[in-house]
């Protein structure tokens, strides 16, 4: 089960494609963000969520909010990933799974991220949370709308 609206985000520093680490506390400090959380680059399903992210990333960008992925591939691999697919938008490394455990999208035994994804506001705060392991396209969808609300 995921984080639940409501609740404060746990912090975090992670590397990122960007050169420079991502910490929530201060990279999200005046704005809010959307985290998502994939199992694997270059897999079926998780490049069909990075597309439909990176689609609609316009969307996003007109309310001023930044999308960032986080998966336990290398930044390497993360570099080749968003190079191949063009994404306009930061993935963040988490090679031990810690911060996918703290934010409850990790599933146990196999040490996989789960695909769950956060609306975070400028406070930290949980605003919107969708899980579904198999639907990536909705992940967009559902927070595009959670955004306009």
């Amino acid at each position: 089960m995921a984080l639940k609206k409501g609740q404060k985000a746990p912090d975090f520093t992670l590397p990122s494609t960007s050169g420079e680490n991502f910490t929530l506390s201060k990279n999200a400090s005046s704005k809010p963000c959307v985290i998502y959380f994939y199992p694997k680059d270059f897999t079926k399903v998780c490049t069909a969520e990075a597309c439909d992210f990176r689609d609609q990333f316009e969307a996003f960008q007109e309310l001023d909010i930044p999308v960032v992925g986080i998966s336990r591939d290398t930044i390497t691999t993360h570099h080749k990933f968003k190079k191949e697919h063009k994404l306009p938008f930061e993935l963040l490394s988490d090679a031990s799974g810690k911060v996918c455990k703290s934010y409850d999208a990790l599933i146990p035994i196999v040490n996989m991220p789960k695909r769950v994804t956060y609306f975070i506001d400028s406070n930290q705060v949980i605003q919107g949370v969708y899980s579904d392991m198999f639907e990536s396209k909705k992940h967009v969808d559902e927070m595009v709308k959670q955004l306009k609300e």
